[in-house]
């Protein structure tokens, strides 16, 4: 959550900035800190990569948790938590990552520990995941992320 946060403060973005918004406010700060930029300034190239970085990270993170997005990904997304078991899990800082059997990664964010105890000790963890966690927290896929890796 706290990413999240951080995200739609650096990129000056709300909740409810759709894609093409979200889109236009990256491509202008973008412009305004490409490293191209300040070619005749080491000091400021240097900041102006870093934070380049961390917009582009943003405005990636951003996107892949965008309603639109998800929407996109909708029949995907069922298929997977209806029909593949879940062949591992990690959790951290309210993040929980989920990987199917079928390969893909979801992380879900905002996951209490009391919800993540309840699913290391379920009996199914699948069925207590479908029950409470697949369409109850903020998610996204990453599998994109892990393919570029």
């Amino acid at each position: 959550m706290r990413r999240m946060i951080s995200y739609r403060k650096l990129l000056n973005v709300s909740e409810t900035t759709e894609l093409k918004e979200l889109k236009t406010v990256y491509r202008n700060l973008m412009k305004e800190w490409h490293p191209d930029k300040f070619q005749d300034h080491p000091d400021e190239k240097h900041a102006a990569e870093e934070k380049s970085k961390k917009i582009i990270e943003a405005y990636h993170f951003l996107v892949s948790i965008a309603p639109e997005t998800r929407l996109q990904t909708k029949d995907a997304y069922a298929e997977t938590t209806t029909l593949s078991g879940i062949d591992d899990f990690e959790y951290k800082s309210e993040v929980l990552s989920i990987r199917f059997s079928d390969g893909s990664v979801y992380e879900y964010f905002g996951v209490p520990k009391a919800i993540y105890v309840k699913l290391i000790n379920a009996e199914t963890p699948s069925r207590f995941a479908r029950r409470h966690i697949y369409h109850n927290y903020l998610y996204r896929s990453t599998e994109k992320l892990v393919a570029a890796v």
